[in-house]
């Protein structure tokens, strides 16, 4: 046999026993490959609740936590059943001038909700804190009747948006940040001091009941379970607000608890929650007491103190929100969780506090290669071992 045609041969019998055995260990692999995990929202759903998270806008390819980001879009779609704006219905965006409207990128949000049938929360009708007015309304004249003139503004802001969107919102945050944490009492700003603090936020209400009897009504603050002097007076001082809304009769369903956690001490996980669950747990037995609902509205973790070592930072991330959303889902009256974001990559908290390392902050669910992270096992566990709440 000639040395050609024996290598040939031989390259034939060795081909045929790589196919025999790529066949041979090929099925059991397939056999054994594992499910697709459930989606965070399906997880969700099995004890009553749902989950969600914010979206921006952006034009197609481009680079953001945006719809329009095929790979962040993927994620939005496997893992959500709610979406919020992230910035888009905020009076920056959509009130360019006291007498005009821009709802363009807040529209594009909505349209891709609806077509992907993904109900949608309204963030924000009303941002209180002064430094995130436009400028126009920061140099705002009321005139002689500045009550009267300041009520129409808020009046005609909330009439304009509902109106525009109807039922395609299903939750407002009404009113965002009120309470001076320093101080617990409502903010000082160009509107509330010509319409007054509590009659500034009682007009956004009952506006917006008027107007979306259907919606949940919602106040939003970013009051935080971590235990610091200004921690306990913002607290404080939104439980007195609560207070003076069923006081006067105000139309509000729910208090939304942003929780931007973080771990921002140099001591364990375990010693963080200890000094933190007794007073979080008595602020939350005081609002629910009340009779209302609770909603997480912008979960993420600040890792500002964690360590430098991936591995190690990841896990404590995954840890202090275990046990931060174990405590919340044993409360029946929360319902709907919303992650402030789902990739690293887009997260607010990199530039916000930036970390000594300067890395990129780890708080969200998956990393900045798209790939899920110990947080999103964390919060699909917080999910599977929620209390299933009784049904009203």
């Amino acid at each position: 046999m000639s040395q050609s045609r024996w290598s040939f041969t031989r390259r034939k019998a060795l081909a045929a026993a790589l196919s025999t055995a790529a066949t041979a260990c090929a099925a059991p692999l397939v056999s054994q490959r594992d499910p697709a995990p459930a989606s965070l929202h399906a997880l969700a759903r099995r004890s009553g609740r749902r989950f969600g998270s914010a979206v921006t806008w952006g034009a197609p390819g481009a680079d953001r936590g945006s719809f329009a980001n095929p790979a962040y879009a993927t994620i939005l779609e496997r893992e959500c059943g709610l979406l919020v704006p992230e910035n888009e219905l905020k009076w920056q965006w959509t009130r360019p001038s006291a007498t005009g409207f821009d709802f363009r990128q807040f529209d594009a949000i909505v349209d891709y909700a609806t077509a992907k049938n993904m109900p949608l929360r309204g963030h924000t009708l009303f941002w209180l804190p002064e430094k995130w007015y436009p400028q126009w309304l920061v140099r705002h004249d009321f005139g002689p009747q500045p009550a009267r003139s300041a009520q129409a503004m808020l009046t005609e802001h909330v009439r304009t948006v509902c109106r525009r969107y109807g039922t395609r919102i299903y939750s407002y945050d009404v009113v965002n940040e009120a309470v001076q944490p320093e101080t617990g009492r409502i903010r000082d700003t160009v509107v509330t001091r010509a319409l007054g603090g509590e009659r500034t936020l009682d007009v956004m209400f009952h506006a917006a009941k008027a107007e979306a009897p259907h919606a949940e009504l919602v106040y939003n603050d970013y009051m935080s379970w971590e235990l610091t002097g200004e921690d306990q007076t913002h607290m404080a001082g939104v439980l007195r607000l609560l207070e003076g809304f069923r006081k006067r009769g105000t139309p509000v369903d729910a208090l939304g608890i942003q929780s931007h956690i973080r771990l921002l001490k140099e001591l364990s996980v375990a010693a963080i929650i200890r000094e933190s669950e007794g007073p979080w747990r008595r602020f939350l037995d005081a609002v629910v007491a009340m009779g209302y609902k609770l909603v997480i509205t912008e979960f993420d973790v600040n890792d500002q103190k964690a360590p430098d070592d991936i591995a190690l930072r990841d896990r404590m991330v995954a840890d202090y929100a275990k046990a931060y959303l174990d405590v919340m889902l044993s409360y029946p009256q929360l319902r709907d969780v919303l992650a402030w974001g789902m990739v690293d990559r887009y997260s607010w908290l990199t530039d916000f506090d930036p970390r000594a390392d300067k890395s990129i902050k780890r708080g969200t669910p998956y990393d900045s290669q798209f790939q899920p992270k110990p947080l999103r096992e964390a919060i699909a566990a917080a999910f599977a071992g929620a209390t299933v709440p009784a049904k009203a």
